[in-house]
């Protein structure tokens, strides 16, 4: 965890996969950001090139990538988020965001317990 100590255990089976799916977009979306800041020569290109990774279709894709190298734990994390109930109406396809959805989840508990292998999960996808 980036600010103040990680959750216990107890603490994080309280955190909804939904919740965790809302970290893991904002976490993965400040990843990329910090990715592209260097390379962007404006704030528009930045705003472009990060569009362009932080999406359902692209999350998706590297959900794919890195399934190979997930532990029994975080495919089952990964399953679980993939079977939520949609929040609502989305004009992607349903199992595209789904995909999505659980990538941002495993990426939002991995943020909360686990920064090192986030990092190592993260890195799996140029």
């Amino acid at each position: 965890m980036l600010f103040g100590e990680p959750p216990d255990q107890q603490s994080l089976r309280d955190v909804s996969l939904r919740s965790l799916a809302h970290l893991g977009d904002a976490v993965f979306e400040l990843y990329q950001r910090e990715r592209e800041i260097l390379k962007a020569a404006t704030p528009r290109a930045l705003h472009k090139n990060v569009v362009l990774k932080v999406n359902a279709e692209h999350q998706s894709v590297l959900l794919d990538k890195i399934e190979a190298y997930l532990s029994d734990a975080e495919k089952d994390l990964v399953r679980r988020a993939r079977n939520l109930k949609p929040a609502g109406y989305r004009k992607i396809d349903q199992a595209v965001y789904r995909r999505s959805t659980a990538f941002e989840a495993l990426v939002g508990y991995l943020f909360l317990t686990d920064m090192e292998r986030l990092e190592e999960i993260l890195s799996l996808n140029p």
